[in-house]
């Protein structure tokens, strides 16, 4: 680790409006302590910044300081980027603020929140715009790498959504990036990362959602490749309200869980509707006539469904991903048996998603390469114990194995940890990176913020 200065770290915290924070401060501990503990850093210093003032003072300290730089969101990027080992963390965690204007139906929302800051100030309003799957995503990583969740297929990806964004760049200057503005900056941040400097605040488009609805369904595994080939079969006319996929899991401890599920390998549908309950209903009819063993079917705001299957902090994880351009009776064979390999009993979910829709739709120049694709396989491990390490990881890396002969090789960053530089560009789509290195050049030609998806600068 990096020993910093006692007069060096005093001038980082002269004038500074959050904390700053080292080694032998009481709450260095858990202010390093990533959602991922598969992945322990220890920077050399934190600095919680509260302005974009803070930002830019952190920047410019790191760069003289000779430290590598690190820059944590709101949420659980579960490669672990968000730390360093002897450098500086710029953790944006205080910078959560959501401002909502109901006329234009946008909100501006700070760096370091996450979805449930997003959902609690747009839902008063019956506004909401698309989340992660859970409320404890953080919305500035989400938003740069894509972002896909329940509303994708009704509203798009989250960067479809983004109206502007303002940044403080290496040298330590704000910019703010939208159509008029930085219009290549502004094409970058729809997909490119964490690339082009740290993004103190969002703006994003928004839509009316009074309320919405979702049905969880249980059946024994066994049911599994029956279940997921009549849910394919219903997506591909599905209406773009319905969200949703095929998620092996650990049957909760709960009352709609059957007894003899509980604790025990469950395959699962979940079925998200932009809409009322009357009306999911009526769509999602012939999903509900499949002889599922327990059931929750409830009607809840917006911001309340973002909570319904929160993953929790404080647990190893592993994610992977991959996505298919088709999904035949053998893929799904593939997809239901490599369940038995997941860690069980756990939070881990063996997770087959449906894209289309809005998503399919949206605007094919930005650099998400994989919104074509109809449907992705996503292994989501999170576990305990660490003598399951190899046994998770091999899991998800098999799942990945068995389906790729259908596989687009586009990848979702967001989805993954790290898995090479070939994967890196195929986040992006080969010719996209290049486009995507040439603006890395301008905004940060010495590579300043490497700790992503990485990509070079390039002139």
């Amino acid at each position: 680790m990096t020993v910093l200065g006692a007069t060096a770290v005093a001038d980082l915290r002269s004038g500074f409006a959050g904390s700053v924070i080292g080694p032998d401060d009481a709450a260095y501990a858990d202010a390093r302590t990533l959602f991922n503990v598969l992945i322990a850093k220890r920077p050399s210093v934190i600095a919680q910044c509260a302005t974009g003032a803070d930002v830019s003072r952190a920047i410019e300290f790191g760069r003289e300081q000779g430290l590598e730089i690190a820059v944590r969101g709101g949420g659980h990027g579960v490669a672990g980027t968000a730390s360093t080992d002897g450098g500086l963390v710029i953790d944006l965690r205080r910078m959560n603020q959501a401002t909502v204007d109901p006329q234009r139906r946008v909100v501006r929302i700070g760096g370091g929140a996450t979805m449930s800051h997003l959902d609690r100030a747009t839902q008063p309003f019956d506004l909401a715009t698309t989340g992660g799957r859970v409320s404890t995503t953080g919305v500035g990583g989400f938003t740069l790498g894509g972002g896909s969740g329940w509303l994708e297929r009704k509203f798009g990806l989250a960067c479809d959504n983004l109206v502007a964004a303002e940044l403080v760049t290496a040298d330590g200057n704000t910019v703010v990036a939208s159509e008029e503005s930085h219009p290549d900056l502004f094409w970058a941040l729809h997909g490119g990362g964490g690339n082009f400097g740290v993004v103190t605040s969002l703006t994003l488009r928004l839509y009316p959602l009074p309320t919405a609805s979702a049905a969880l369904l249980l059946w024994p595994p066994e049911a599994g490749p029956e279940v997921t080939r009549a849910y394919r079969d219903f997506m591909e006319n599905a209406p773009e309200e319905v969200g949703g996929g095929v998620i092996y899991l650990t049957g909760p401890a709960e009352p709609f869980t059957p007894a003899h599920l509980v604790g025990k390998l469950t395959c699962a549908m979940l079925v998200t509707y932009a809409g009322d309950l009357a009306q999911a209903r009526r769509v999602i009819e012939p999903l509900l006539r499949l002889g599922h063993e327990g059931e929750l079917i409830a009607e809840v705001p917006y911001a309340e469904l973002q909570c319904m299957f929160d993953d929790p902090p404080g647990y190893r994880n592993y994610w992977s991903a991959e996505h298919l351009d088709t999904l035949p009776d053998k893929a799904i064979d593939l997809f239901c048996a490599r369940a038995e390999d997941m860690v069980v009993p756990s939070p881990s979910q063996h997770v087959l998603f449906p894209y289309g829709g809005a998503v399919a739709a949206g605007p094919t120049a930005y650099p998400v390469p994989w919104r074509r694709a109809p449907w992705v396989v996503h292994p989501l491990g999170l576990w305990t114990d660490s003598a399951d390490d190899d046994r998770a990881i091999r899991w998800a890396r098999d799942l990945r194995a068995d389906v790729k002969p259908w596989s687009t090789g586009a990848v979702y960053s967001n989805f993954i940890g790290q898995e090479g530089q070939e994967r890196v560009v195929a986040s992006y789509g080969l010719d996209n990176y290049r486009r995507l290195a040439r603006i890395k050049a301008t905004y940060d030609p010495d590579n300043t913020f490497h700790l992503n998806c990485n990509i070079r600068p390039e002139r």
